[in-house]
């Protein structure tokens, strides 16, 4: 979408149906637009001020605006159909935000609550997993790794596909080219197309934001690597440093902070599909430290006699990136036997289809999106203060 082309949206003209929820950087609202047929978006507010703050308090090359930035990016180049569009922006002088499609399935987690078990059979697994798959190496090709993949993130759009939202943690990589041809794959950016377009971009932001964002500054060469094709095609990237995710979810290499490519991806795909399968993920422990202890040390333990999907759990979560399963090998994978690729996102009848939007006639909440905003923020930042002074103090 060009930037000429992007609605510019009116805090007057929005009515406010109820908050969705938050995520790392942001507040996100239910809306309707008086000006756009009444229809629905999900909107997704920041705080103006607590940008800044963050950015002075962490680093001088604007990280958290970068952060905004490739989220904004991401949304407006996106063309695909499980990942939302970028549907208007919203700027006042305290907050900024912008909207996408509202999903009225909720997310991956509400759904599986929602049944009997509590867990999911394995042909509704494999139609989610598969839809994943191909969102992820979408994004993979236009050089973003998600790192942030869990069933809260993953809504239910009105025809019962999936859309992957929630960029918050994204990062851009620098992929090398690969050693080994391309399949034709409709599912897949062209390398030659890259993410970020060398334009002057719309900019809803204050001007402390860059007008530019490169692959993330702490990268590194891949290493070293054999000369096996598969082996190139799996590691021929870069690497980022950074430390990020949730922590049920978060990859072994994350916590050894050597560097993390593209395949930690695949780690939390691993994690999805065990609390897919099980209703729990599977290194959870009474505490954080327990938790990451566990990840980095504890083998997974799939029970139940040996399926298909058993085996690409266990493939999923191999603690060494450099084994882990490659994405030629996940879709070829005995578990994916069967599914066409091309025509998935063109089935009419997923496993659940919620239907229209039920938020007509609902009534509108009075809330008003900046106060409710700042609120939170600041509940945040004395929070942030205080383990601040504790951990001063523990030093």
């Amino acid at each position: 979408m060009d930037d000429d082309q992007i609605p510019v949206l009116d805090l007057r003209q929005l009515k406010v149906v109820s908050a969705l929820g938050r995520g790392a950087r942001g507040v996100v609202f239910l809306v309707q637009d008086e000006l756009s047929n009444g229809e629905f978006f999900a909107l997704k507010t920041i705080l103006r001020g607590s940008v800044a703050r963050k950015v002075k308090k962490t680093d001088d090359d604007g990280g958290e605006c970068k952060q905004i930035l490739l989220e904004q990016e991401v949304l407006r180049l996106s063309e695909h159909p499980l990942l939302p569009k970028l549907r208007g922006v919203l700027s006042t002088e305290s907050i900024v935000g912008y909207a996408i499609d509202y999903c009225p399935g909720r997310d991956l987690n509400c759904l599986r609550k929602r049944q009997t078990e509590r867990m999911f059979s394995d042909d509704i697994i494999r139609f989610y997993a598969a839809e994943l798959v191909i969102a992820l190496e979408y994004l993979h090709g236009l050089g973003i790794v998600y790192r942030d993949l869990k069933p809260e993130n993953v809504m239910i759009q009105e025809n019962g596909h999936l859309m992957l939202v929630d960029f918050d943690l994204s990062t851009k990589l620098s992929p090398k080219p690969p050693s080994v041809p391309r399949s034709p794959n409709p599912t897949t950016s062209p390398e030659s197309e890259p993410l970020l377009k060398n334009k002057k971009r719309f900019s809803f932001f204050s001007s402390c934001f860059r007008p530019a964002i490169p692959a993330e500054d702490s990268v590194h060469p891949a290493e070293s690597v054999d000369n096996s094709e598969q082996t190139c095609a799996r590691h021929s990237f870069s690497k980022s440093n950074s430390f990020v995710g949730t922590e049920e979810y978060v990859a072994p290499e994350m916590l050894h902070g050597n560097g993390h490519d593209f395949s930690i991806d695949w780690w939390c795909l691993g994690i999805v599909l065990h609390e897919m399968l099980y209703g729990k993920t599977p290194f959870k422990g009474i505490n954080r430290k327990e938790t990451f202890y566990q990840i980095l040390s504890k083998t997974v333990e799939v029970v139940g006699e040996p399926t298909p999907l058993r085996d690409l759990i266990r493939k999923l979560l191999v603690k060494d990136p450099k084994q882990r399963i490659s994405t030629a090998e996940i879709k070829g994978h005995e578990f994916f036997r069967g599914v066409d690729w091309e025509g998935l996102l063109h089935i009419s009848r997923p496993p659940f289809v919620p239907g229209p939007s039920d938020v007509d006639g609902m009534d509108v909440n009075k809330i008003d999106i900046e106060a409710f905003v700042q609120g939170v923020f600041k509940v945040d930042d004395d929070v942030q203060e205080k383990e601040h002074d504790t951990a001063f103090l523990l030093f």
